[in-house]
C-alpha cells in the first residue's frame, strides 16, 4: 500500500472513530424499567400474528354477519375481535393495549388484501425487513383465510373495477396505489379524544337518532351509521374492561409490593377510561392508547393514527397532576417513555409487490407534534415540549415519529434545543413551518381555529387534527412522464402506447414545444389517476365503513356519517408527487443544451436515453457537471424556475379536478416520496439530466443526490422559490457533516437559518447528521452497525435494513457545510 493512501485510510477510519464517540457519548441513561423494555422492543424480531385474520375470518362465516347493513356487519366484526382477541401485558410496562398478540406481532387484514402463501414465503425470506411467518400461520392461511377472502378482500375488488388504462399506468410505474393494500386513513386526533369519553360519544349519538328525520332520503343510511358507530363504542369498553380484569387478577398473583400496587393503579385506570375522559397525565396515555389501538385494529390506515398536537392535549393535565403533587417530572418522563414504546412495539402491517417498494419500513408513520401555536394564536410551547424531545433524546426508537412545528413566536430555545436531538445522527426530529401550515389550511377553507390547532402526521403531510380526513391516493412520478414525452407516448420499458401522441421530439423547435407536450402527458394521465381514485374512494365507502375512527373525527357522529364516506368536517384527496429534482433538471438540461446552446442535437440525447450513456459517456459527464448544466439546489434562475413552473402548473391542474362524488373531496397535491423514488428509479429508463436508468429519482423536493454544489443556503433558497403553500407539504432533505454539532454557535447559526428559509416559503426540513465515511463502513461490516439508524424521507430506519438501492441514493446525497 503507498504512503498517500495509507495516510487516507488512516485519517479516513479516525473520522469514523469520532463520529462513532460522538454517537456513543450522546447516549443518555434510562431507568432500569425503560432499559428493560426498550430492549425487548428494540431486540424482539417482528412476526405476523394470524390471530386477527382468523377471528375476522370467523365471525363472517357466521351467522352474526347475516343480514346486516355493512356498518352493522363491520361494527359487529370490530365487536368480535376485542371481545377474543388477546390482551398482552408487557413486563413492567405502565400502558396496556397493544395491536397483536405480543411484542411487534403485526396482525394482517385480509378483508383489505389477502396475502398469498408466496407472499408469506417472501415475508418470511427476505434480507431485509423480513416478517417472520411460523408453518401454523401458512396452515391457516392455506386452508382458511385464502379460499375465503379471494376475491371478496379489498384489493380484489379494487382491481376488478378500475378501467385497464388506469393498470397499464400503474403497471409501467407511472403511479402507485396507497389503498389497494392498506385503508383509507392517515389522519390525526384532535382535542375531541381528550375531552370526550366514550359515554359521552354514546350519548351524542342516541340525541342524533332521535333527531334523525324519517323522510330524509338517508334516514336508513344514517341510522346504520349510528347503530355501527354505537356498537363499536361498546367494543372498546369491553376491551377497557378485559384489561381491567386481567390487571386485577395480575395484581392479586404479583408478590413484589410496588408492582402489585402499580397494577392495581392500572386496573383502575382501565376502569375509568376511555369510557370517560381522562383526569390525569397517565388516564390521559392510556386513553389514548385505547383509541390508537381500536383505530389500527379496525382497519390497517395508511400512515397510522397520531395524537397529533401532543404537547397541547397532556399539558393542562401534566400542569395539574404536577401542581396538586400526583406526579413529579421524572414520573412523567417514565410515563412518556413507557408509551414511547406503545409505539414501537407496533409494526407497520407487511406490504407486498409495489406497495412494499414504495413504504419499504416497519415504520407506521405515527407522528407526535411538538410547538407550534395555541388555538388563540399564541406561543404553543411549554414545558411538556421540552419534556417530549428529552424522550426522543433518549429513546432513540424507530418509532414513534416527531414533528417540531416551529413558529415566528415559538422561542429560538425550542429549535435549539431540537437541534441537539439532531445532532448525534439519528434523524429525528424534523422541522415544519407552522406559519405557513396555517397560511396552506386557510388557503384551502379552513377556520381559522381549525388552523392554528392543525399539524402534520405521516411524512410531512399537513391536516387539521381531529376534523379532516386528508386521504393519500398514491405516488406519480413525473420523469416517467418525461420518458413517455420523449418517446411519443410510448413506455419503452414495456413497449406499451399508454400515452397521448403529442409528436416526436425532433421535431419540436423549442422548448416550449417540449413543455407543451410534457404537460399534455402529465394532464392525460392525472385524468385517468382522478377517475380511478373516484372509484377507489367509493368502493371503500361502501364495502369498508370505519365506525370506531369515525367516532373520534369532529363531525361524523352530527352527520351521522362514515370518516370514509364524507362525514368529516373538511374532506381532501391528494396525489403525493415526486421526482422534482430529477424533471427540473431534465428539462433543464433539454433547454439548455438542445434548445439555447445547442450543445447536442435532439436525435443525439434519445440515442444516449436508449443505450443508457453507453458510448456516450462525455455526454452524461456535461449533463452531470452542475458547472456545465444547470442544477436545482444551487440558487441558480435558470434550473429554479423550471422547478417553480412544474410545481406551479402540476399543482394547478390537480386542483382543477372537481370534488369527489363521495367525499365531496378537494384534489390537492404533496410533494414526497417515502421510498418509492428508489422504485420510480427501477422502472425510468435514463434521464437527461445524466441519471442512468435504474438509479433512483430524486427524493421529495431535495436536490438530486450530489448536485446541490454550493452549501444548505443556496439549496434553501432554491426550495422556497416554489410556492408550496399551493401545496399541502413537501419534503426537504439535508445531509450534514457531524462536526457542525460541536460548536453551540454553529447550533444557533443552524437554528436561525431554518426561520429564514421558513420565512421564505419552505414548508419543511430533517436533517442526516452522517459521514459517507461512516456509511460506508456499515456497508462493509453491517453486523457492526444493527443500530445506526439515518433520515430516509419523512421518517428515519435503520440504515443496514435497507435494500442495497435505497442506502446507495442515501450515501450519494450531498454532505453539506454551514457555510
Amino acid at each position: 500500500m503507498s504512503e498517500a493512501i495509507e495516510t487516507c485510510c488512516t485519517n479516513s477510519h479516525g473520522k469514523i472513530e469520532k463520529e462513532l464517540e460522538r454517537r456513543r457519548s450522546s447516549i443518555r441513561p434510562i431507568n432500569e424499567r425503560v432499559a428493560k423494555l426498550r430492549e425487548e422492543s428494540v431486540n424482539t424480531e417482528v412476526r405476523i400474528s394470524s390471530e386477527r385474520a382468523r377471528l375476522i375470518t370467523e365471525f363472517y362465516k357466521s351467522d352474526l354477519a347475516k343480514g346486516k347493513s355493512i356498518p352493522v356487519q363491520r361494527a359487529l366484526a370490530f365487536k368480535y375481535l376485542l371481545e377474543h382477541c388477546s390482551l398482552p401485558v408487557e413486563d413492567g410496562q405502565l400502558i396496556v393495549g397493544i395491536r397483536g398478540t405480543g411484542v411487534k406481532e403485526v396482525p394482517t387484514y385480509p378483508e383489505i388484501t389477502v396475502h398469498s402463501i408466496e407472499d408469506l414465503e417472501i415475508l418470511n425470506s427476505r434480507e431485509n425487513m423480513p416478517y417472520r411467518v411460523d408453518e401454523e400461520t401458512k396452515e391457516l392461511y392455506e386452508r382458511e383465510i385464502i379460499p375465503f377472502w379471494k376475491g371478496r378482500a379489498m384489493r380484489d375488488i379494487i382491481f376488478e373495477n378500475l378501467p385497464q388504462e388506469w393498470i397499464d399506468a400503474y403497471e409501467a410505474g407511472v403511479w402507485t396505489e396507497f389503498m389497494e393494500q392498506r385503508a383509507p386513513g392517515h389522519t390525526a386526533g384532535g382535542e375531541r379524544i381528550f375531552k370526550m369519553g366514550v359515554l359521552d360519544i354514546k350519548e351524542e349519538i342516541r340525541r342524533k337518532m332521535e333527531e334523525l328525520d324519517p323522510s330524509d332520503p338517508e334516514y336508513y343510511e344514517k341510522m346504520e351509521e349510528l347503530k355501527a358507530m354505537d356498537i363499536v363504542a361498546d367494543a372498546i369498553l369491553i376491551y377497557a374492561r378485559r384489561y381491567a380484569e386481567k390487571l386485577e387478577k395480575m395484581a392479586e398473583e404479583e408478590t413484589d409490593p410496588k408492582r402489585k400496587e402499580e397494577l392495581k393503579q392500572m386496573a383502575e385506570i382501565c376502569r375509568w377510561v376511555p369510557a370517560h375522559p381522562p383526569r390525569t397525565f397517565w388516564e390521559a396515555l392510556q386513553h389514548y392508547w385505547f383509541i390508537h389501538v381500536g383505530v389500527t385494529y379496525e382497519t390497517n390506515p395508511w400512515d397510522s393514527f397520531n395524537p397529533g398536537r401532543i404537547d397541547q392535549h397532556l399539558y393542562p393535565f401534566y400542569k395539574k397532576d404536577i401542581e396538586e403533587g400526583r406526579l413529579t417530572r421524572e414520573k412523567a418522563k417514565e410515563l412518556l417513555q413507557c408509551f414511547w414504546l406503545k409505539f414501537n412495539n407496533q409494526p407497520a402491517v407487511p406490504k407486498v409487490g409495489v406497495t412494499a417498494e414504495e413504504s419499504f419500513t416497519y415504520n407506521d408513520f405515527s407522528k407526535l407534534n411538538v410547538g407550534g401555536l395555541k388555538e388563540d394564536g399564541s406561543d404553543g410551547v411549554n414545558e411538556l415540549s421540552y419534556l417530549i424531545l428529552e424522550v426522543l433524546g433518549e429513546m432513540r426508537t424507530l418509532q414513534p415519529n416527531t414533528a417540531v412545528l416551529v413558529s415566528e413566536k415559538n422561542p429560538d430555545c425550542l429549535l435549539i434545543e431540537a437541534l441537539k436531538v439532531v445532532g448525534p445522527g439519528f434523524g429525528e426530529p424534523p422541522f415544519f413551518n407552522f406559519d405557513g401550515v396555517i397560511v396552506k389550511m386557510l388557503r384551502q377553507g379552513k377556520s381559522l381555529e381549525d388552523a392554528r390547532t392543525s399539524g402534520v402526521s405521516g411524512c410531512v403531510e399537513s391536516g387539521a387534527f381531529g376534523k379532516e380526513a386528508y386521504i393519500l391516493t398514491g405516488y406519480f412520478n413525473l420523469p416517467k412522464i418525461l420518458e413517455i414525452t420523449l418517446n411519443n407516448g410510448v413506455d419503452p420499458r414495456t413497449g406499451k402506447k399508454i400515452g397521448l401522441e403529442t409528436g416526436d421530439p425532433r421535431d419540436f423547435k423549442s422548448f416550449e414545444e417540449l413543455w407543451e407536450a410534457f404537460m399534455k402527458q402529465v394532464k392525460h394521465f392525472l385524468d385517468i389517476k382522478m377517475k380511478g381514485n373516484d372509484i377507489i374512494e367509493a368502493l371503500y365507502a361502501k364495502y369498508l365503513p370505519v365506525p370506531f375512527l369515525s367516532l373520534w373525527i369532529e363531525d361524523c357522529v352530527e352527520k351521522a356519517k362514515d370518516y370514509n364516506c364524507g362525514g368529516a368536517r373538511y374532506n381532501t384527496q391528494y396525489i403525493q408527487v415526486v421526482g422534482l429534482g430529477t424533471i427540473a433538471d431534465s428539462l433543464a438540461a433539454i433547454k439548455y443544451h438542445v434548445f439555447d446552446k445547442k450543445t447536442f442535437t435532439m436525435d443525439a440525447l434519445l440515442k444516449a436515453l436508449k443505450n443508457n450513456w453507453k458510448g456516450y459517456e462525455i455526454m452524461r459527464e456535461i449533463l452531470r457537471n452542475p458547472d456545465k448544466t444547470p442544477k436545482f439546489g444551487n440558487d441558480d434562475d435558470y434550473v429554479d424556475e423550471i422547478a417553480k413552473r412544474v410545481v406551479d402548473e402540476v399543482v394547478d391542474l390537480i386542483e382543477s379536478y372537481p370534488p369527489s362524488p363521495v367525499r365531496k373531496a378537494s384534489k390537492r397535491a404533496y410533494f414526497l416520496p417515502t421510498t418509492v423514488h428508489v422504485y420510480f428509479g427501477k422502472v425510468t429508463g435514463a434521464t437527461p439530466d445524466g441519471r442512468e436508468a435504474g438509479f433512483p429519482v430524486s427524493e421529495g423536493v431535495s436536490p438530486v443526490q450530489g448536485m446541490d454544489r454550493k452549501g444548505i443556503a443556496a439549496v434553501f433558497r432554491s426550495v422556497a422559490k416554489c410556492d408550496w403553500d399551493k401545496t399541502g407539504g413537501a419534503l426537504l432533505n439535508q445531509k450534514l457533516t457531524p462536526d457542525i454539532f460541536d460548536s453551540e454557535e454553529n447550533i444557533k447559526k443552524l437554528a436561525q437559518l431554518i426561520r429564514t428559509f421558513f420565512r421564505l416559503g419552505g414548508h419543511h426540513v430533517q436533517f442526516n447528521v452522517v459521514s459517507a465515511e461512516l456509511l460506508r463502513e456499515a456497508q462493509r461490516k453491517p453486523q457492526d452497525f444493527q443500530d445506526l439508524m439515518v433520515r430516509v424521507a419523512g421518517y428515519s430506519d435503520y440504515f443496514v435494513n435497507l435494500p442495497e438501492g435505497l442506502q446507495e441514493e442515501i450515501v450519494q446525497r450531498t454532505e453539506q457545510e454551514l457555510l
